[in-house]
This record gives C-alpha cells, sequence and structure tokens, in this order.
C-alpha cells in the first residue's frame, strides 16, 4: 500500500512503500532525492535496496532506519550505499533535520556542478 502525504512545515513530500519491491517501482515512476529506508522490509530488504536504488540514482542520499542497530550492520549499510543510519525509536524531529541537512547538501551539489544532470 503507497500514500502520499505533505509535511508543509518544510515542504518535504513523502511517499510510502511497506514492500522493498513496491518502493523500486515508485523510485522509478516518481524518483526522490532523499530516502529513509528500513532495513527489515518484507521481500527485498533495506539493504539490498539501497544498492539497487544506489545503482540507478546515485545522487540520491539514502538513510537506514532500524531496530537492530550493531556497529556490523551500520559497516553494511556504509557498504551497501547508506549515507546516514537511525536507530528506532527515532524522533521524528530527528529526522526532518537529517532530511533539512540533505535537502541543502543536494542543492549545494546543484548549484556548484555543471556537469551533473539534476532532474526534478
Amino acid at each position: 500500500m503507497n500514500f502520499l502525504g505533505f509535511a508543509p512545515w518544510n515542504c518535504f513530500c513523502f511517499l510510502w512503500s511497506e514492500i522493498g519491491e513496491d518502493a523500486l517501482e515508485l523510485m522509478r515512476s516518481s524518483p526522490g532525492w532523499i530516502l529513509f529506508l528500513d532495513l527489515k522490509l518484507p521481500g527485498m530488504n533495506g539493504l539490498d535496496l539501497c544498492r539497487r536504488i544506489k545503482k540507478e540514482w546515485a545522487m540520491t542520499i539514502a538513510c537506514a532506519v532500524t531496530g537492530y542497530a550493531s556497529l556490523f550492520e551500520i559497516y553494511e549499510c556504509r557498504e551497501a550505499g547508506f549515507d546516514d543510519y537511525f536507530t528506532k525509536p527515532v524522533d521524528l524531529s530527528v529526522l526532518v533535520e537529517a532530511a533539512e541537512l540533505a535537502s541543502k547538501k543536494i542543492e549545494r551539489w546543484k548549484s556548484s556542478s555543471r556537469h551533473v544532470a539534476f532532474t526534478e
């Protein structure tokens, strides 16, 4: 099940999927710049999903979200292409701050690079 949500306080738009394969289809139909991916998704897990997304959309900033934190898992996340890592329960304000920082990073990349094709 997918739904679209909007957070008017900072103009972020959210697409949601509970299944990894569906999330990949959402990216194909409406690519996102900033992703928060649960590692324990049914079907394709968050690590495999991140690898596939980063292969097709390398400029995407991906953040792992998990309830099972370990140093080994953080290492696996970095290898898979995750840019950040959060352990549940995580306060919504922390995720919003991470999204705002990622958004600023993407804007900086856009403004400083004439050689990279960015699509809205």
